[in-house]
């Protein structure tokens, strides 16, 4: 059977709606208790309206009439609403025949007041269940966000924005926020309000209540139609945030490239045009969410019109079916349930704005991880042999890097790659560490494909040195222990003296406690590079990957990096990208990579011997 696009639409945000709901724990007792003490609120909130009824009419001496004649009879207790009001009725009338009026006004206002008091307290109670539901909720997507994208592999971050997923985790919980606080609040708790009310007002009058729901249906259908067109806009608004946020990250990350061409006034152009779009679809969000509130309150104006003038009929005929104090206490109850009508519409609208947002959320959740490891799969506790790459080839996408890759890497060689950039060198050592998976052929360690091991303990046998030093807004020692716990400060003050920082960390102004700023930016490239090299030698991997780790160093910065790597490398397997072919004469054996396959392969002495690519890349470094 096939459903109404409009009712496959509204399926899929409740699905989406309870999918975000189960990030609160203890959900369903949770929403028990916030539709009990909501229920509770709700009737004694009426209740207040509807003391007005017998006050107004003991004012307008119609009380006093029916006690003169009335005998009150105390009914038997039962779970129903007639008890309450016969119970009532009694008290009262027994006031107004034994006291007088006056002391039943008395009674009124102190009832009134215990009605106020319970209605404020269950309120309260609501309230806090909704918002322990909403921070819980908001904290578990955040974590579950968090934990699914560290866990994607590299060529995602390469294909998708930073500045969008920052947005989704930031903006878009924000609206999901909003809509879960909205939703108890409004979608699931004012369709209560709205029948209980509605219950009394059948119970005052039949006819004037089935005359306001004659009239209500038109308030609904215009108000319908503005939401759906929220929705479109919301998407819109949330990508747009997301591009902008985006520029602004590249924009701080690429200051000095920035200053240097002058480009202040382009990246100010391509902010401005974000903006500007941004701001037309917010101004066009604003005029639908700010039409709603005053077309449902000049429909309300006229619904109410339209009640007085029948309701007065009532009251007023030669066989009146209401008293004045029952008509009185009509209008203030519809009166309330405007209020709780209007709350829902935009309630509606907030989950609206909230399930486009939690779409962008769920997109990244559900992103499953092109790299991860085989149920059950065993760890790699030791490296013992040697890493082979067996007919491996890589391609991104369409665009193949790799072609058919044969080497074997001894344990504690050390093997170099060099050639041409675009050559491959890079993505040949991101197979290792399963940055990336090979396309065709296996990379294994010990004579096991490295697919067939758990991620985690693999990668705890290698240390990775890249060009770009990724250092942390933290103190100098905690990023040299970086990603691992109850490490003692003479262990990092002992890889900082293998790494030749710790004479530069000592005269810092707090030591190992200095806080070194964004991207290490307080500090030299020769210095960000022995700190990174500082971890690795901490971590102390059986396996090395060193990308270029001296390439963007000065020359006295790179004889003191370099000696860093030495000591690093002593008695472990390692894997040297080097573009300085003088930083790597003394390998094993050197791979020499072009357009992705071996070319030449041996050490420095033989293929300077030879007319090849190598010989010709260092007679170019020596010129």
């Amino acid at each position: 059977m096939e459903y109404p696009a409009a009712v496959v639409r509204v399926l899929a945000a409740m699905k989406i709606y309870f999918r975000i709901l189960q990030y609160a724990p203890n959900l369903v007792p949770r929403l028990i208790k916030f539709l009990l003490t909501s229920v509770l609120g709700i009737i004694f909130s009426v209740a207040n309206i509807a003391l007005v009824i017998p006050m107004m009419n003991t004012l307008f001496g119609y009380e006093e009439k029916k006690a003169a004649v009335e005998v009150p009879v105390l009914p038997e207790f039962s779970l129903s609403l007639d008890y309450i009001l016969d119970t009532f009725n009694y008290y009262f009338v027994k006031i107004i025949q034994e006291h007088g009026a006056d002391d039943a006004m008395l009674f009124i206002c102190v009832a009134i007041i215990i009605s106020v008091l319970l209605t404020n307290l269950f309120r309260y109670m609501e309230r806090m269940t909704a918002s322990r539901i909403r921070v819980d909720v908001v904290k578990n997507l955040r974590m579950h966000f968090s934990r699914n994208v560290t866990k994607l592999h590299i060529g995602f971050f390469n294909s998708n924005r930073k500045g969008d997923l920052i947005s989704r985790f930031t903006n878009d919980i924000l609206e999901v926020e909003s809509a879960v606080v909205n939703s108890l609040k409004f979608v699931m708790k004012e369709p209560i309000t709205i029948i209980v009310y509605f219950a009394v007002l059948f119970f005052i009058s039949v006819k004037l209540t089935l005359f306001t729901l004659i009239l209500l249906p038109i308030t609904g259908g215009i108000l319908a139609e503005i939401i759906k067109r929220l929705k479109r806009k919301a998407v819109q608004s949330q990508e747009s945030v997301g591009r902008m946020v985006n520029i602004l990250d590249e924009t701080f990350s690429g200051m000095r490239v920035v200053k240097a061409f002058n480009a202040r006034d382009f990246i100010l152009k391509k902010i401005d045009e974000e903006s500007s779009y941004h701001r037309k679809v917010n101004i066009s969000i604003a005029r639908k969410n700010e039409l709603a509130g005053p077309v449902s309150e000049t429909l309300g104006i006229f619904i109410v019109a339209g009640i007085i003038l029948y309701g007065s009929t009532l009251v007023l005929g030669e066989n009146p079916s209401l008293t004045p104090g029952e008509f009185l206490g009509f209008l203030g109850l519809f009166a309330q349930i405007i209020q709780p009508a209007k709350n829902f519409s935009n309630g509606v609208t907030s989950v609206q704005k909230g399930t486009v947002s939690a779409e962008r959320i769920f997109a990244v959740i559900d992103t499953v991880p092109v790299i991860q490891s085989k149920p059950g799969a065993p760890e790699l506790k030791n490296f013992n042999s040697s890493i082979e790459f067996r007919n491996v080839s890589f391609a991104y996408e369409t665009e193949t890097v790799l072609r058919n890759i044969n080497l074997t890497i001894e344990k504690g060689k050390t093997i170099a790659l060099v050639g041409p950039s675009g050559g491959g060198k890079s993505t040949l050592a991101d197979l290792v560490p399963r940055f990336y998976d090979p396309t065709q052929g296996q990379v294994m360690i010990d004579g096991v494909s490295i697919t067939e091991f758990e991620i985690e303990s693999l990668r705890r046998q290698m240390g990775v040195v890249t060009q770009e030093s990724i250092l942390f807004n933290d103190t100098i020692f905690n990023n040299i222990a970086f990603g691992m716990t109850n490490v003692k400060e003479e262990h990092v003050i002992q890889a900082a003296k293998v790494a030749n920082a710790h004479e530069f960390i000592m005269s810092s102004p707090n030591g190992y406690q200095t806080t070194i700023g964004e991207r290490g930016s307080k500090l030299s490239g020769g210095q960000r590079q022995r700190i990174s090299i500082a971890r690795a030698v901490l971590k102390n991997p059986p396996i090395l990957i060193l990308d270029e780790a001296t390439s963007a160093l000065d020359s006295e910065s790179e004889k003191l990096v370099q000696d860093a790597l030495n000591n690093l490398m002593k008695s472990r397997t390692s894997i040297v990208i080097a573009h300085r072919l003088s930083t790597i004469q003394h390998a094993d054996e050197i791979i020499v990579i072009q357009h992705g396959q071996i070319i030449e392969r041996g050490r420095h002495e033989d293929l300077i011997r030879q007319s090849g690519l190598y010989r010709k890349l260092s007679e170019i470094q020596k010129a």
